[in-house]
């Protein structure tokens, strides 16, 4: 599918950055959290508008979607494209699988939870991995559906590498 360098290289990169105080992931991805549930304010605002009648959510929405266009240039900073885009609609997506799921796991149906969390998972995981450059969309090429390049052993496809990667690299813990 694409070439993704070796996890040790771009975790020795990622490592090499935290030093020299480049990134700062967990702070990030704190701010990848919030970003998602500022999208999803945006659609309550639209259907609260729609479902009341009252215009004056919609002005709310404005308001809240100029602070996620704020914020989320702090996180994408370089792209091309509609990587913007793309980017929030994988968020947006993650958000609602991840609240399709939690009410799925309340309701004690723990498989299809499992299921809509790991969709949500990946879909947060490709977009790390496309505004992080780990994914070179300008090579992607058919090949087998669970490898991610011509020299993948593991084949553990795309969303399985960019998800160990984003375990990796990401840990909110660390302060």
């Amino acid at each position: 599918m694409t070439d993704i360098p070796k996890l040790d290289d771009l975790i020795k990169k990622v490592d090499d950055a935290k030093k020299q105080e480049k990134m700062d992931l967990s702070s990030d991805q704190d701010l990848v959290i919030a970003i998602m549930n500022l999208v999803s304010i945006e659609e309550h605002f639209f259907f609260t508008s729609m479902k009341t009648g009252k215009e004056n959510y919609l002005d709310l929405l404005q308001e809240v979607r100029k602070m996620r266009q704020e914020l989320l240039r702090k996180i994408i900073k370089d792209y091309e494209g509609e990587v913007w885009c793309i980017s929030k609609h994988l968020l947006a997506a993650s958000m609602r699988l991840m609240e399709v799921g939690t009410k799925q796991h309340s309701m004690g149906k723990k498989e299809e939870a499992r299921e809509m969390f790991q969709k949500s998972y990946d879909l947060y995981n490709l977009f790390w991995g496309l505004n992080l450059k780990l994914v070179d969309v300008g090579e992607i090429k058919k090949i087998d559906d669970n490898a991610v390049n011509v020299q993948d052993t593991e084949k553990k496809g795309l969303m399985g590498k960019l998800g160990a990667l984003t375990k990796k690299l990401i840990d909110c813990c660390i302060e």
